[in-house]
């Protein structure tokens, strides 16, 4: 199969950006965050495309940055929570090693620190928080190759679980 070692989706606070790099040591292969590859193309941070240029604008990189990854990196890549809201995305998603990194409500908030600056959980955070994880939460699981529950683990744990599921998959074949 052609396309990363492994990709990591979830919603904000799941831990793609701390269990990714953790995941690929243990795979011995490189990690890259889409939002890193957003940041140097605008040259600002996120929060700032979505305050200066608006979610449109910040779709359109992240659905560009995300393609480009799918098809040249071959390690493990985390993308932004909400990349898989693109239709063009989930077909690019079909048949990778999509890992959805699954977290209930409460480990999410505590985790995204909901006075922290989240750029689509301004206003009201914990109701902005709770519509996004109702919306979203679906299509990660239809998405998913494997789902890991993150609540009330370490990121080295959930590291270690997909590892340990990608060398069983490796020896079935």
């Amino acid at each position: 199969m052609s396309g990363p070692a492994a990709i990591l989706i979830g919603p904000p606070g799941a831990g793609k950006s701390t269990v990714g790099p953790l995941l690929a040591g243990l795979l011995r292969v490189t990690f890259l965050d889409t939002d890193s590859d957003i940041e140097a193309v605008a040259g600002k941070p996120v929060g700032d495309i979505f305050i200066e240029d608006g979610e449109p604008a910040f779709r359109a990189l992240e659905r560009e940055a995300v393609a480009r990854a799918i098809t040249v990196h071959p390690g493990v890549l985390g993308l932004g929570g909400g990349a898989v809201l693109d239709a063009g995305t989930r077909r690019l998603l079909a048949g990778q090693q999509v890992v959805y990194l699954e977290t209930g409500f409460a480990a999410a908030a505590k985790r995204v620190g909901l006075d922290r600056a989240r750029p689509l959980l301004l206003g009201n955070p914990r109701a902005q928080l709770k519509a996004l994880l109702e919306q979203r939460l679906p299509i990660y699981a239809e998405l998913a190759w494997i789902t890991v529950g993150t609540d009330s683990r370490s990121a080295a744990e959930v590291a270690d679980e997909i590892a340990r599921q990608f060398d069983s998959a490796d020896a079935r074949g």
